[in-house]
């Protein structure tokens, strides 16, 4: 196996990790987000994305005879539960949520363009076209992100305002 290759499964792996952590990150923070449907929904149909893309990279993991690190899948997983607990004190979960959400999301687009660029280099069509369709995604949430977190910003500020009023989430 080439050194491109082997790297290629090593990073296959992590952004196997990265998804896990993803989605149950996400799950976390839907479940909880009562106040901002708009939010609510879009993360759940992330998690969809999610779940989907973590296929995707099994079957480009598989080609190579290999699979998802289970230490690595497990250990996001308990940093996404951490990360769950954590939001769940804050007094202003939503946008603390938008944050983390936001910084999480060009974790992940930078780790697709590092995995586009090297099953390039190792020849690999098919991996680098399953990446670059899961980059499209993950820039696509991204950029919703983007956009609407000044909204559930305003929402917040304009909830934190009413007393008695569930603002954090």
């Amino acid at each position: 196996m080439k050194a491109a290759e082997k790297r290629l499964v090593e990073w296959l792996r992590d952004a196997h990790a990265m998804e896990e952590q993803a989605e149950q990150m996400l799950k976390a923070q839907a479940s909880r987000i009562e106040n901002y449907p708009e939010i609510k929904r879009r993360i759940e149909q992330h998690i969809d994305e999610t779940a989907n893309q973590a296929k995707q990279l099994e079957s480009c993991l598989s080609r190579y005879d290999e699979s998802p690190s289970t230490v690595k899948d497990t250990t996001g997983k308990m940093t996404a539960m951490g990360q769950a607990l954590g939001g769940m004190f804050a007094g202003d979960e939503i946008v603390k949520g938008c944050i983390a959400s936001y910084a999480f999301e060009h974790m992940e687009i930078a780790s697709y363009r590092i995995l586009v660029a090297t099953a390039e280099e190792a020849g690999d069509a098919e991996t680098k076209r399953v990446c670059e369709a899961i980059l499209k995604e993950e820039e696509a949430m991204a950029t919703w992100l983007e956009q609407h977190t000044p909204q559930a910003v305003h929402q917040y500020l304009q909830r934190d305002e009413v007393p008695g009023a569930d603002a954090k989430r």
